[in-house]
């Protein structure tokens, strides 16, 4: 089986995470080509040893803009031309969008070949996300939603789309804490940050920084922890991965509001800003807590990346991640923007060394149970061959 792999911008995040996953593990039944533009994504996949070819990227968020709007159908426009060459040249068999904006590419591009379009976001309400998700309905085969809850706002916008749930997986060999010895992550991050880290609580959150993804609310809960005597520290480890104009927020500017924010309280000292890090497994396993405080999240790769390590975590109550944990068994679903409340459950998990165990254990098996790379394959592959017969 040919599979053509479209992903719309070369940038490597919670998505494409995914996709590296996915084609790390494919059988050898299937045949892959990954078309993206140049970047991080192209140099991950030829590194797994998977051809590539490029093609136009956009930046362009979907919303409605007199400059940026054109700018990014026209990109769309080329890159479905592009596509088109590229699926008649592979032969494909199947072609999988890795985005939303990948399947409008799918869509103008009219391939004439099964299709399968893969939701990982919620977009906003509005006029040209009905329109969107209504054109990538009418148009794949067969829609893939990260969540339940990604699916759901999948029919909100477009009534008929009959989403097909696969959640992301977690790789356990990787992400397996038996291999990162614990004490070893901390001295080597105190010796890194130079600063002493023992009896301290340590925190995380692991994100793209933006505004969505809730980084201020987590700088304000460790205030409320310090001005309650709790001696905590908190990692940032992310970067403003989207910085162009036509991006949806202005993610350089969330970051200096949030280097006030921090400054005002006076947790210089506190907060370390670890930018982007191959060594995310052993910053993850160093942590008393993982916080994913999104205002929602579709899915949260990162939670079940911190569960497979036996990390807590205290997660966002809108979105996939009450799909992933029971609140109390593997940690916490707290509502987002309200960091009085994400404080007290830090708080009160960090006063049970036995429950933050119990926690630790529990996410470890949950994910064993369900979030597997095997079931996520196996999942896909099923997809194609279900695709392939709906268009026979």
């Amino acid at each position: 089986m040919n599979v053509l792999y479209v992903n719309h911008t070369g940038v490597v995040s919670g998505g494409e995470h995914s996709l590296l996953i996915l084609l790390r593990s494919l059988p050898p039944v299937v045949t892959p080509l990954v078309a993206c533009p140049g970047g991080r994504l192209a140099t991950e996949v030829e590194r797994i040893g998977l051809p590539t070819a490029p093609i136009t990227g956009t930046a362009g968020s979907l919303r409605l803009h007199p400059l940026h709007t054109p700018r990014a159908l026209a990109e769309l426009s080329i890159a479905a031309a592009q596509v088109r060459r590229l699926a008649r040249r592979h032969r494909a068999d199947v072609v999988h969008a890795n985005s939303i904006r990948s399947g409008i590419v799918l869509a103008l591009a009219r391939l004439g070949v099964p299709t399968v379009v893969h939701v990982r976001d919620c977009l906003p309400a509005g006029v040209l996300t009905s329109a969107t998700m209504r054109l990538i309905a009418a148009s794949a085969t067969t829609i893939v939603a990260n969540s339940d809850y990604t699916a759901r706002s999948v029919r909100s916008a477009a009534p008929g789309a009959v989403p097909e749930v696969v959640y992301n997986p977690v790789d356990l060999e990787y992400w397996d804490p038996a291999r990162i010895s614990r004490a070893d992550a901390r001295a080597r991050l105190s010796a890194e940050l130079d600063a002493e880290l023992e009896g301290r609580l340590l925190l995380g959150v692991v994100a793209q920084i933006t505004p969505w993804k809730g980084q201020d609310t987590a700088i304000e809960a460790l205030r409320l922890l310090v001005e309650r005597g709790v001696d905590a520290h908190l990692l940032l480890i992310g970067s403003p991965k989207f910085v162009a104009r036509a991006t949806r927020y202005d993610n350089e500017g969330y970051v200096e509001r949030l280097r006030a924010a921090i400054a005002r309280a006076d947790l210089e000292h506190r907060v370390s800003w670890l930018d982007e890090r191959e060594d995310v497994p052993q910053l993850m396993r160093a942590l008393d807590m993982l916080l994913a405080p999104s205002h929602e999240e579709p899915f949260g790769r990162t939670v079940i990346e911190a569960m497979a390590l036996r990390v807590p975590v205290l997660a966002t109550s809108v979105g996939g991640p009450s799909e992933i944990l029971e609140d109390g068994v593997q940690g916490r679903l707290l509502p987002p923007v309200e960091p009085a409340a994400w404080a007290q459950a830090i708080r009160e998990i960090a006063a049970s060394p036995e429950l933050a165990e119990r926690m630790g254990s529990e996410g470890r098996r949950r994910v064993e149970a369900l979030f597997t790379v095997q079931q996520h394959v196996e999942a896909m592959l099923s997809i194609y061959r279900a695709s392939s017969s709906a268009e026979a």
